[in-house]
């Protein structure tokens, strides 16, 4: 992925033209059959990944109802982020909902990146912290509909 769309990927936007380019040479890109799985809860993740093209749902397995999904993702969003910032498990399955392009950035190289560049790694770390407050602030939401569906 080329600087000039990687400034687009909300992720990036606050990175100078040069760090930009230090973060395009870091991935590489991957493309998925509509119903492929990315990746599934459970793995451990080594890389997150930015959509390019297509769509990507992100979705949990519901014991006794299947299939829950919690978000489609499309082109310049991004995913997986999680695996770049602690080691666990994925907490959710990464389906391509449409034939989709990605791109993918290795935890390592990352952690390098941002070993060398303070600055970038501020600017990083700071939008994953507002990334993961806005995805807990929409399962919260999730959850108190579902607590108030459940009482009829």
């Amino acid at each position: 992925m080329d600087a000039e769309l990687l400034k687009k990927v909300a992720l990036f936007e606050g990175l100078t033209q040069g760090q930009l380019a230090k973060v395009a040479q870091l991935g590489h890109t991957r493309d998925y059959p509509a119903g492929a799985f990315l990746f599934r809860e459970g793995e451990s993740g080594q890389e997150m990944f930015v959509i390019s093209s297509g769509k990507v749902r992100i979705s949990k397995s519901v014991p006794g109802i299947g299939e829950e999904a919690l978000a489609i993702l499309e082109a310049g969003q991004y995913f997986g982020e999680m695996a770049v910032i602690e080691d666990s498990p994925r907490s959710a399955d990464a389906i391509a909902h449409i034939s989709c392009s990605v791109w993918a950035i290795e935890r390592s190289k990352l952690d390098q990146l941002m070993f060398t560049d303070k600055d970038l790694a501020y600017v990083l770390l700071w939008t994953f912290v507002r990334t993961l407050s806005e995805r807990l602030r929409e399962t919260n939401d999730k959850i108190k509909s579902f607590f108030a569906i459940s009482r009829f």
